[in-house]
This record gives C-alpha cells, structure tokens and sequence, in this order.
C-alpha cells in the first residue's frame, strides 16, 4: 500500500476514534442513575436482544507512559477484595432488571489488567452472570492479558473456566522501547502460550496487540516487531495507532520529552507493517485489525457484517447491547450510554448502597441513531448500503439523504482522490480510503467542528 504524501498532510487533523457516536468526551455530567434505570428498562425492548457483559478490571502492577486506560496501580492489592464486592452488588442490581429471556453472546475483561486478579476468582464473576441467563451457541468469552506476567498455569486456569478469545498486549517485541516506555517485556512468552491454548482448543481465538507511534519506534524496527508476531501465527494481529492526549492523560507527558516519531514515520510504521502482514496471509479489516482468512471477523467483514463496540471487533452473531460494570465502564445500550464514576471510593460507597454508580451519560435521539449506524457501518465494513440502513431500523426510503446531502460535498471530493465510491444508494470505501476511516466517518458528525481539538490526530 502507499498513502500520497498530500493526503498523509491533508487529513492528518484530530478526529475521533468512533468507538461510539456520539463520542464518550459528548456525554452529559447531567445525566443521573435514575436516567440509566431508564434506559436499562428500555434496552429490553431494543436491537441487538443479546446481552453483552463488560467487567472492567482497574488495577496494573505498573502505570505504562503511553497508557490512555483508566487503570490505578494495583499496590499491595488492598482494593481488591471491596473492589469485587462492589463488582459484583453492581452486577446483581443490572442483571435483576434484565429479561430472564435473552442470551448472553459476549462476556469480555479489560483494565487495567485483568490477570491482576486470579482465575478463580474471575470464574466466580462470570457464574454470576452466567447462572441468571441461557447463552448463545458458543458465546465469545474474552479476556485481556499482560504477557510479561501471565504463565501457562494461569492460562490454564482461564482455559478450564471456559474463556475462548485471548488478547496479549505486546505493544512491541523490542525490549529497549517497552523498559524506556515503563513496562516490562513479555513477548518471549507469546509462542509457548499460543501453543498451549490452541493444543487445548483449536477454534479458541488469540490476539496479539501492538502499538506504534512510540518513541524509540521506526518503520524497520515495528516492521521487525510484525514480523515476529506473523512467524507465531495468532488469529489476529491489532496495530493500535498511538493516541497521544496529554491533556487527559498527565503521564503521557512524559513522551514528549523523549520525543514522538513524526507523521510520517507513523505512516511508514503501519504501511510496513500491511505489507507484511498482508504478505503473510493475513488480511485487513476495519481500522487497525488483521486477521487469517478463516477468522470469523475477516468473513463477518466479508458479508458486511462486522460490527464494533467500546471492547474491540465483533460479529454480529456475537453482537449485544453492552452492560458495563467498575469504575469509569461505559455500558452501551441502543437508546445511549452510561459511563460509571472515576472515582474509586464513590464507586464502592454507592454500590454498598446498592444506586447506581454513574457520573454521565448521554440519550440519543433518532437522528443520532441513524448516524451512530452510518459511522459503525462504514468504521466496520468500509462500506454501507443507505437503503438497507433504513429498512434494518423501520425507516421509510430515502431517510439518511439529508445526512447524504449535507457531506455531499466532501465525499465527491474524497471520491476524485481514490478514498471511496460514492453511489446512488451506498459508499464503498477504497483500500487507501481505509487509512482515512475515520475522517470518512466525521464527515456525518455534525458536531465535530465544535469539538476538534479533543482528540488525538489521524496519524
């Protein structure tokens, strides 16, 4: 692949990543548990009926400099046990409103770390959940992990509580940039873990993710990094652009000092890295993914059926409306979202008092509906079908035009630069059009003007 260099300079504007619409920093502080109760009652009758399950796990041994999670430092593991009390009165108090007829279709850990916490004592976690509700037919139950702690013992203990989709943060094989970033090795791991989890279960999912962007990186050493992540052959391999936001995140300041590559090294990195892969057999998918061709995400992609939340890529099959539980999870349902407190000690006090735990949120109308279904189709699937948007949400023809008409300009613009094909009924997005996902999909935020500045640039 190569990228222009005009259009690398022309696009390269803070634009936000989409992982939802509209976007978690546009959520309302006036927004109270009552308006969650509300929604919760109200996602029983909405799409997807499936039920997904988030468990946010703050706690890391180590504040990594380039982390934009909402994490804590784990300590002497004091917050633990009121943290799982509180876990768990949470889940019991949204569950209890749920309808005992719909099926859970993902369960998914993320942090922090979750394998801070034991295998036991997460499996008891997903028994709560699992002993209130039927599954779908091999439901994804997923769980982030660190590879510089995480052993064949504790996989194991993973494994035998039923966990089928692995996700390693690598970040980079080179242990010189990690030590420099704060966060220690763990890559030499990877093919002894890989290999344990696929003699136990062939079909189980395993993902490696990386970063690039980060100070010490270039194109040859993440292209070498690539490389040795495509010689252990995981399902999926995730190249994470790096968001630098220090104005959220204080101790990204620290990379400034040691200085961020330029954009164009950023680009070189990734075009590297979709040479290699692609060269390797694996295949492209929505923004920074790629994956063997047998992976169901690559036939979900395939079929215009990729779908996307706050946790990553998903098939539609294992779509649900998200119920998020801990500090700061954002459960996304179909009429909104609710993100939960930042801050530890409330979190724990209105739990014990069994409230809900919000701090803001946000409702949508149906205009932001239709345009929240544009930009997932076109982050997911680089493609979307107008008319089909409309009949899949019981829309006369002809709904989304005006949403059309108001980037009409932009998009024929973008089409005479080879980003996408402009139809009368759909966009198809071109393979160069793909680095540019994201400003495709700003082109139907009609707030974004306004807010800019809040995030991190393209490249």
């Amino acid at each position: 692949m190569r990228i222009p260099e005009e259009l690398l300079l022309k696009y390269n504007y803070p634009v936000p990543r989409y992982t939802s619409y509209p976007p978690a920093n546009r959520f309302s502080e006036h927004f109270s548990g009552e308006d969650y109760m509300s929604l919760v009652q109200d996602s029983n009758h909405g799409r997807p009926d499936n039920i997904a399950v988030y468990i946010h796990i703050p706690f890391c041994r180590k504040i990594c400099h380039y982390c934009g999670c909402n994490t804590i430092p784990r300590g002497k593991g004091e917050m633990v046990a009121p943290y799982l009390k509180a876990l768990e009165n949470e889940i019991r108090l949204v569950t209890g409103m749920l309808d005992k007829n719909r099926r859970v279709s993902q369960i998914h850990y993320g942090g922090g770390s979750p394998d801070t916490l034991d295998p036991d004592t997460i499996s008891r976690l997903n028994d709560l959940v699992l002993s209130q509700f039927s599954t779908i037919e091999n439901p994804e139950i997923a769980i982030e992990c660190n590879p510089a702690y995480t052993d064949e013992d504790y996989i194991s203990g993973l494994l035998r509580a039923g966990f089928n989709r692995f996700s390693f943060g690598v970040q980079d094989f080179d242990s010189r940039i990690l030590r420099d970033l704060n966060r220690d090795p763990g890559g030499q791991r990877l093919e002894s873990l890989t290999a344990l989890i696929k003699s136990y279960d062939r079909n189980i999912s395993i993902n490696f993710d990386f970063i690039y962007g980060l100070p010490g990186q270039t194109a040859a050493s993440f292209s070498n990094t690539m490389a040795k992540a495509a010689a252990i052959r995981p399902d999926r391999i995730v190249t994470f652009s790096y968001a630098h936001v220090p104005w959220l995140k204080k101790h990204q300041q620290i990379l400034d000092k040691k200085g961020l590559p330029e954009a164009g090294e950023k680009m070189k990195m990734f075009l590297s890295a979709y040479d290699l892969l692609t060269g390797e057999g694996y295949r492209q998918i929505g923004l920074d993914h790629f994956v063997l061709p047998e992976d169901d995400l690559f036939r979900a992609f395939t079929n215009h059926e990729l779908h996307r939340n706050f946790q990553g890529y998903c098939t539609r099959r294992t779509t649900g409306q998200v119920y998020a539980f801990g500090v700061t999870a954002i459960s996304q349902l179909e009429m909104g979202y609710s993100q939960n407190t930042r801050d530890m000690n409330e979190y724990l006090k209105v739990t014990a008092e069994h409230g809900f735990p919000v701090e803001r949120g946000y409702r949508l109308n149906p205009e932001e509906i239709l345009i929240r279904e544009v930009i997932t189709e076109l982050m997911c699937n680089k493609y979307v079908n107008f008319n089909d948007l409309c009949k899949l949400n019981g829309l006369p023809k002809g709904s989304t035009d005006r949403l059309r008409e108001q980037a009409r300009q932009k998009l024929s613009e973008m089409e005479a630069e080879g980003l996408l094909v402009n139809s009368d009924d759909s966009i198809e997005v071109s393979d160069n059009g793909g680095f540019f996902i994201r400003n495709i999909a700003s082109l139907f935020d009609h707030e974004l003007n306004d807010n800019k500045q809040n995030y991190s640039r393209n490249v």
